[in-house]
């Protein structure tokens, strides 16, 4: 799905720099970048590149040595710590790699999680992250811990986690690094799915090609630069 909105992220110009003078060490030089409401985009490049730090700096996690981060038009520079924890946990949803579920405790528990950290009332959040497994097909296995899911069905917990509260932007690191084929694909697919049909904001950085042709744009990294961007015409 792209959207002819405005952009929700815009980098204008960004560095970002480690250290001082001649010893600094850059990750990012000059990065421009727009992505606009309801696009599904693939960051990719090799180690080193500056993908994860640009990352790191839209999901609000670092800001710019140098340069602007705008979030809805907001100069995210300008937040403090504690403003931009508000920014992120109200607006934007996080996938990793390796899920980051309580291993103690059920798949509906860990879903509930943002919502806890919300204030949201305990059996309104229970039947909010009810549904939300439901949308990953998962309600059957909701009072289960993650050891007894399987990898693809983790996945799809935190899955089901990073979109319960509804977020404007889900940035998703690695999703289908630790997946077989098979399950990659029905990760993808839902990511899909949420992009299409909820108009959610898809960023992904993913080392996978194939796993990449789902986005609708593929943007490369190469020594803090944005080397290349494919555009799709139709993604798969």
């Amino acid at each position: 799905m792209i959207s002819s909105q405005s952009p929700v992220i815009e980098l204008k110009s960004v560095e970002k720099y480690y250290g001082e003078g001649n010893a600094a060490t850059y990750a990012l030089q000059g990065v421009n970048l727009s992505i606009a409401k309801g696009e599904f985009v693939a960051i990719m490049g090799p180690s080193g590149s500056g993908k994860s730090t640009a990352m790191n700096i839209i999901g609000c996690l670092d800001v710019p040595s140098v340069g602007e981060y705008l979030f809805e038009g907001i100069d995210v520079g300008t937040l403090s710590r504690d403003q931009r924890a508000l920014l992120r946990r109200h607006y934007i949803g996080f996938i990793f790699q390796g899920f980051n579920l309580l291993g103690k405790t059920s798949a509906l528990e860990n879903v509930e999680l943002p919502l806890l950290y919300r204030g949201v009332p305990s059996h309104e959040r229970k039947a909010i992250a009810m549904e939300a497994l439901k949308s990953v097909g998962l309600q059957d296995v909701a009072h289960h811990t993650p050891g007894e899911l399987s990898g693809g069905q983790q996945q799809r917990v935190a899955i089901a986690r990073a979109i319960v509260t509804n977020p404007l932007v889900l940035l998703a690191d690695e999703p289908t690094g630790n997946l077989d084929t098979h399950k990659s694909i029905e990760v993808m697919e839902l990511l899909r799915s949420f992009n299409r049909e909820k108009g959610i904001t898809i960023i992904m950085v993913t080392h996978e090609n194939d796993m990449a042709q789902f986005a609708s744009r593929i943007i490369h990294f190469r020594d803090g630069h944005i080397d290349a961007v494919d555009t799709q015409r139709d993604a798969q």
